[in-house]
């Protein structure tokens, strides 16, 4: 039964590494893996390429209820085709951010996210993992970071996929977007009470992707 597959809920705010670190954590144990945010991307790639306004709540939900999304050996798949690059583009990021605002389009997506849960195990990541979509989950880990740290981790991730940046454009945009995740009335970004707080600033991923190993570990989780 699902309710028997262990999920491992890790969530925080943009560029904080967590992504990294669950699909490490996800790799290392032999789980299933939940990008969420990806997924979000994935309606904003969905809404550029019909014409659909990020605004247009309406319009948006049945994009969001027919997303055809997978994620297979590393890469991205949007109706097949491989949107690994597109998705990580600051215009993908900020749309995406838009939408989710919208509480029909969360919805749709709900189930669509709780599909990925099946057999041995599932690492989820996202900002609303612990709290809404897997409130069951026996670990929760709540992944943060200084807005600087992850402005220049972005940066670099973003120079390194050959994609323009600008780091004082990408402090700006984390800053709106923490605000925008942090203050919406649907799925508030902010750690479960049940969550441990992981400050990743000073720490490698390596170093965080031991600390959720060791921790699931622990507790029987994995």
């Amino acid at each position: 039964m699902a309710g028997e597959i262990p999920v491992i809920a890790i969530d925080g705010p943009t560029a904080s590494g967590k992504g990294t670190v669950a699909g490490r954590v996800a790799e290392r144990l032999g789980w299933n893996l939940l990008d969420s945010g990806s997924i979000y991307r994935m309606v904003a790639l969905s809404a550029f390429k019909r014409g659909v306004e990020v605004s247009d709540e309406a319009a948006l939900v049945p994009l969001a209820a027919g997303l055809d999304a997978r994620f297979e050996q590393g890469a991205i798949l949007l109706d097949g085709e491989d949107v690994s690059v597109a998705v990580r583009r600051e215009e993908t990021g900020n749309a995406a951010s838009r939408l989710a605002a919208h509480p029909r389009v969360r919805e749709a997506l709900l189930e669509r996210q709780r599909a990925f849960l099946q057999a041995p195990g599932l690492v989820a990541d996202g900002r609303d993992m612990g709290s809404v979509v897997f409130p069951h989950a026996p670990l929760k880990i709540f992944l943060t970071a200084s807005v600087e740290a992850r402005a220049d981790r972005r940066y670099k991730q973003l120079i390194a996929k050959g994609l323009p940046a600008n780091i004082d454009s990408l402090l700006h945009d984390l800053r709106e977007r923490d605000a925008r995740d942090t203050h919406r009335a649907v799925a508030p970004l902010r750690p479960c009470e049940d969550a441990v707080l992981l400050d990743t600033t000073r720490m490698s991923i390596d170093e965080a992707v031991r600390f959720v190993l060791d921790l699931a570990h622990d507790r029987g989780v994995a």
